[in-house]
């Protein structure tokens, strides 16, 4: 599970990186910079959603092991 979530980690990071090169700077919220813009937001809830699943993990593997 953890090689999983670092690919989609990965996938995610490697969206963000493709969506800035698609960003316009001079016409930040046009065309197709708004939907650079949501694909960057989205990318981002990706790995922030994918960070807390990994953790929750972790607290759950150290919890059965206490007991």
């Amino acid at each position: 599970m953890k090689i999983f979530t670092n690919i989609l980690v990965f996938l995610a990071l490697g969206l963000i990186v493709f969506n800035v090169t698609l960003l316009d700077f001079k016409h930040p919220l046009e065309g197709n910079s708004m939907i650079a813009f949501i694909g960057i937001a989205a990318s981002i809830c990706a790995v922030l959603i994918l960070l807390i699943f990994r953790m929750s993990k972790n607290i759950e593997e150290k919890m059965n092991d206490k007991f």
